[in-house]
């Protein structure tokens, strides 16, 4: 073991859980490193932070060790047309382009096929290349020009006779950039049976509408898979080994109230079993009391994101949060409402429209709960043991 290594804290949030970090989805990995592999589109929905890039990025590793080429683009980052176009470019230069190519200046021959040219540039430091698209140019021209982008992976791997796959995070913002381009990448993704698309999305009912309304151009068009928290039994078995390879002690019964707090969500359990190691010296256990101090270290982290949360918030969205922290339940029902001193359902549909597309709540079939990790827990601190 290479020296100090007891002291690293074993537990990561806040970035893509890698490697040792990344825990369990086995079975959720095995099937998607399948699926790209066979050449199939896929779609992973699911709440921001509960591992869904984490999951892809896994896969993806062990795809490159089988020669597979994937592309990811995050259209959170790319809110214009030509910033995506920006962004493929990029990804399909680094990831598919170059890999095939061993001359940099080559790999840009397929680039120079496209009806807006990029202006590349190449970092001095890193020798990394970007490609920028100036704005200015018609829709017809930007459209176009990433209609060839997006033929761009079909036709470099069948190049070479090399799988290849393109994956885009956090989908449901396609219809943000522009509305329209659903119809543009579903006409040219049909055309590519040999190339695996992945999906993912944290607006759940964004997603489900863009691929199970028959009025869309992607509906049915993908497997759909709904990543939900980790296995309680699987989450206990990796927070003690990670806590006995640091030369500290986690009893069980401890692991398993961690996990009753975050109910499986991987990011709120890696924040606070973080912040619990950090309550330990080397050698000891730790015990109940260690588990609240350590609650109370994430709460004080999280203090300014929730204070702006609760600042953003409608008077009504704060009754309805308030409310929630105190009892996961349905807020239409006339009784629920009476106990909480809610307004009126009408009310109370339009803040809960408004906190669930910002992701702090979640509902289904009526019944609601607080999403965002730790919320409840920060509005409802006498809850707390």
């Amino acid at each position: 073991m290479l020296s100090g290594m007891n002291d690293q804290n074993p537990f990561h949030f806040g970035s893509l859980a890698l490697d040792a970090a990344f825990t369990d989805r086995a079975e959720e990995r095995a099937e998607l490193v399948s699926d790209i592999r066979n050449g199939q589109d896929v779609v992973i929905f699911a709440p921001r932070r509960l591992g869904k890039s984490s999951l892809a990025w896994s896969a993806i590793q062990a795809l490159a060790a089988e020669g597979v080429l994937v592309a990811q683009v995050d259209l959170m980052t790319t809110p214009t047309k030509e910033r995506l176009a920006s962004a493929l470019a990029k990804t399909i230069f680094e990831q598919i382009a170059s890999p095939l190519e061993r001359v940099k200046e080559r790999a840009l021959a397929p680039f120079r096929s496209l009806l807006v040219q990029p202006t590349v540039t190449v970092d001095p430091q890193d020798g990394s290349f970007s490609f920028s698209f100036a704005f200015g140019r018609s829709a017809g021209d930007i459209d176009a020009t990433l209609e060839r982008l997006l033929q761009l992976p079909a036709e470099l791997g069948a190049a070479r006779d090399r799988r290849t796959a393109l994956v885009m995070d956090e989908f449901q913002e396609i219809v943000e950039i522009d509305p329209r381009l659903p119809n543009l990448l579903r006409a040219v993704f049909q055309q590519q049976p040999e190339v695996a698309h992945v999906y993912l999305g944290s607006r759940k009912h964004v997603m489900e509408r863009i691929f199970n309304d028959r009025n869309q151009p992607f509906w049915r068009s993908a497997k759909l898979v709904e990543l939900g928290p980790i296995d309680s039994a699987s989450f206990e078995a990796f927070l003690l080994e990670r806590f006995r390879g640091t030369g500290r002690m986690l009893a069980p019964e401890v692991a398993a109230a961690l996990l009753e707090r975050t109910g499986g969500h991987p990011y709120a359990t890696q924040e606070l079993a973080y912040a619990l190691w950090e309550q330990i010296p080397e050698g000891r256990e730790a015990t109940a009391d260690h588990l609240e101090d350590a609650l109370a270290a994430v709460l004080r982290s999280e203090h300014a994101h929730f204070s702006l949360l609760w600042e953003e918030a409608s008077a009504v969205q704060r009754l309805v949060l308030q409310a929630l922290a105190s009892e996961p339940g349905r807020p239409f029902q006339a009784e629920y409402r009476t106990r909480h001193e809610l307004p009126p359902a009408t009310n109370v549909q339009k803040a809960l429209a408004a906190l669930e597309k910002r992701e702090v709540v979640a509902g289904e079939n009526g019944a609601y709960r607080i999403a965002e990790p730790f919320l409840a827990e920060w509005l409802n601190p006498q809850s707390r043991p």
